[in-house]
């Protein structure tokens, strides 16, 4: 953010359930953010937007474009989250396929939900990285803090299995008719395919790849991530 707030009038928001904001008892589906990051474009009377995200932060733009939103001009999607059934993120690591894939046993994804690890948490977070140095202290903190707040985990848990739901979304990419830029990181856990697919199903889609880059790019290459934005934007 304070690479692109130089050149961009740039605002972020946590999404309903992430960072530190409400977490309302609801289905964590593709409606609910795609309803709240319409209602943030809204309520704050922006106009001419590009709309950027990581994960499934990169799918909710793409979304919203092929709902032909008049309020969105340009779509930078880094990283689409829509591929593997919502099961990406269990490709990691050993650490990610085990925590997931537990998590979506009922009963005994909520005892593993609960009962955090810090060192488990780490390794996970790792997994969505080229470099381990790129999850700092600060962050891997803020993370935690953010997951121990009343609630979460069942949101999070329910997050996860509406997570195939995800990849509904491409079916809907053809009728995107603003520009689109789709950035990956050579790390990232789609795979080669996958990322083609996303790529031929959005017309007139241009795409980059950010070489020693994860899924969490913004972690991983800040700068280099931040001149493909200002290069489109």
């Amino acid at each position: 953010m304070p690479l692109l707030s130089k050149s961009f009038t740039v605002y972020a928001l946590d999404y309903p359930g992430h960072g530190f904001s409400d977490i309302p008892k609801t289905d964590y589906d593709p409606d609910l953010f795609v309803k709240s990051v319409e209602g943030f474009l809204d309520k704050l009377d922006l106009k001419d937007v590009t709309l950027a995200g990581i994960s499934i932060g990169g799918v909710i733009p793409l979304i919203i474009a092929a709902k032909q939103n008049p309020l969105v001009a340009k779509v930078i999607a880094i990283n689409p989250y829509d591929y593997a059934h919502g099961m990406g993120i269990a490709r990691g690591n050993a650490w990610a396929w085990l925590v997931f894939n537990l998590a979506r046993i009922p009963v005994l994804g909520e005892t593993v939900m609960r009962l955090r690890s810090s060192f488990i948490e780490w390794r996970t977070l790792v997994g969505g990285v080229a470099e381990p140095s790129a999850i700092t202290p600060g962050f891997a903190e803020q993370v935690r803090a953010s997951g121990f707040r009343p609630g979460h985990y069942r949101a999070f848990l329910n997050l996860l299995r509406h997570a195939h739901l995800w990849d509904e979304a491409r079916r809907r990419y053809g009728e995107i008719t603003v520009p689109v830029l789709v950035i990956y990181g050579d790390r990232d856990w789609s795979r080669a395919d996958e990322r083609q697919r996303t790529i031929n199903a959005i017309p007139g889609a241009k795409s980059e790849t950010i070489a020693n880059g994860g899924h969490f790019l913004s972690l991983d290459q800040p700068e280099r991530l931040a001149r493909l934005i200002k290069s489109f934007g």
